[in-house]
């Protein structure tokens, strides 16, 4: 009975392959040369991000290690050397580590970060030789002299991965207040400069910026 279990599954097979020939439809992509549109918030690996000027955007404050519900971040902050400094703060964060066996991408990270040094990209397939390779290091998370993240050998970086990161798409509306729709909460950053507000947030129609709709619930 096996036996026969074994052709009636290639049967199934061959014949959804005959289908898609007839149809001329094809509902799969040729993975990894061909890989879908990733959405705009998509939460994927993690950059620490530099000021225009090459400073280090990190102070060592370990919001986010504190904040992380999976306890994947580990930091430590250092003091700067006043001749030579590695942040604008009094503090830079000497370590620097993401345990990738741990994240769960939640991006509470980002939102606790109160210098938006640390974002998410959209590359989320990486793959490792070892457990080593999974914890990354602040000298693998920070990004380059050219302000991009480093690509390295076992990450698959494909166009448009590092723009538009998750920490970038709160810019426009701390708290949800209409007060800052269209404001650019957001520093300049190595490679990008000012990253302008995402679009297509607007107050509801007929309520003025800065003031909440109030339901009939609400008024009886």
């Amino acid at each position: 009975m096996s036996f026969l279990n074994f052709f009636k599954g290639f049967a199934v097979t061959f014949g959804k392959l005959n289908h898609a020939s007839k149809s001329g439809k094809v509902v799969t992509t040729n993975y990894p040369d061909q890989k879908r549109i990733k959405p705009p918030r998509l939460h994927g690996r993690h950059v620490l991000n530099k000021y225009e000027d090459g400073m280090e955007k990190c102070i060592g404050c370990e919001l986010c290690a504190s904040v992380c519900p999976a306890n994947c971040i580990y930091v430590r902050g250092a003091d700067n050397d006043p001749a030579n400094p590695t942040s604008p703060g009094e503090r830079f964060g000497f370590i620097y580590e993401i345990n990738y066996l741990r994240c769960i991408h939640c991006d509470l990270c980002v939102e606790a970060c109160p210098t938006q040094a640390i974002t998410e990209t959209k590359l989320f397939e990486f793959s490792f030789m070892d457990r080593e390779q999974a914890i990354y290091t602040k000298e693998e998370l920070v990004v380059g002299d050219d302000g991009k993240p480093q690509n390295l050998p076992w990450e698959d970086w494909r166009e448009g991965e590092d723009e538009n990161t998750s920490e970038w798409m709160r810019a426009t509306s701390p708290s949800g207040s209409a007060d800052f729709v269209g404001l650019v909460q957001w520093a300049g950053e190595l490679g990008y400069g000012t990253r302008q507000p995402e679009t297509g947030q607007r107050p509801e129609e007929g309520t003025e910026v800065g003031q909440e709709s109030t339901s009939e619930e609400e008024v009886h």
